[in-house]
């Protein structure tokens, strides 16, 4: 009997100890696994931060380049005699010139500021006031703002100014800065009356709104002979127009080009921004253009 008890006493004893290094073990397997989770939690937190803070160093970065271009100086003007773009320096002997797009925005314009944009290219687009009276226009009017482009005045309705009473000519222009502010937010610095024709008191008109006043040096696509996009290619780039008389270029540095919301011009647009520099010539950003604010 003494031998049974002793051997029953040995085998609990055993058991007992077998028991005990299990729950050890199975101490130990839990104890390492949070602390694995824990590091996967750390690595996986730091990688959502460090991905956060790269994508506020790349916002902080963009930011700060258009503050430097808000921020910087004019460095052309227009000679208000004969409508060119000039370099404020006159040591300054780049061939530059200016893009200006009239009578938008019709059907096109938008199309020519994506193409613009692709080619990183600028121009001033001046505006009438029966485009931007329904939604559609002025949605048009908003995106080629926020791509960067100036919005110049045009008159509301492209009437022959001096051929209107004073006060209406007070209206045309006014009434449209009050339409674009109301759109956009901010009132046109550029104005260009239709035809090219001024009057006294429209001139004065401008000036008191605080716009520069803008003519053009040369432009073809109003013409029937160049409303088609291969000649006016050619006329844009060469700067003649043999077909109503201009056999010498007037393409020259600080030429102010006028284009028009129109189909043709609209195809012309890429092949004449290539061609104008691979003559050597420079686009004006007009947003480096003097003004009268």
């Amino acid at each position: 009997m003494l031998r049974k008890s002793g051997f029953v006493v040995v085998f609990l004893l055993m058991l007992g100890m077998i028991v005990a290094c299990s729950s050890d073990d199975h101490s130990e397997s839990n104890a390492e696994k949070p602390e694995e989770e824990t590091e996967n939690n750390q690595e996986s937190e730091e990688s959502e931060s460090s991905d956060e803070e790269a994508a506020n160093e790349e916002a902080d970065e963009e930011g700060n380049e258009e503050n430097e271009a808000e921020d910087q100086e004019p460095i052309y003007y227009i000679d208000e005699e004969t409508a060119s773009i000039r370099p404020i320096n006159d040591d300054d002997d780049e061939n530059v010139i200016l893009l200006t797009i009239d009578d938008a925005p019709d059907k096109y314009a938008l199309e020519m500021a994506e193409t613009l944009q692709e080619k990183n290219a600028k121009a001033i687009f001046f505006v009438n006031g029966h485009f931007i009276e329904d939604e559609e226009g002025q949605e048009k009017l908003k995106a080629i703002h926020e791509m960067g482009f100036p919005i110049g005045n045009h008159t509301y309705s492209h009437p022959v100014i001096p051929d209107i009473p004073e006060d209406e000519q007070t209206e045309e222009i006014v009434s449209l800065n009050d339409k674009v502010e109301e759109i956009i937010g901010e009132r046109p610095k550029f104005f260009r009356a239709p035809h090219g024709a001024n009057s006294d008191h429209s001139r004065e008109v401008v000036k008191d709104e605080g716009m520069v006043l803008m003519n053009w040096t040369y432009g073809f696509d109003f013409f029937e002979e160049y409303q088609d996009a291969d000649k006016l290619k050619e006329a844009l780039i060469s700067g003649e127009a043999p077909e109503i008389g201009e056999d010498q270029s007037l393409l020259h540095s600080g030429a102010n080009i006028l284009m028009h919301d129109r189909e043709w011009t609209n195809e012309a647009l890429g092949d004449v921004i290539d061609g104008l520099r691979e003559q050597g010539y420079k686009l004006a950003d007009p947003n480096l253009i003097e003004t009268l604010e």
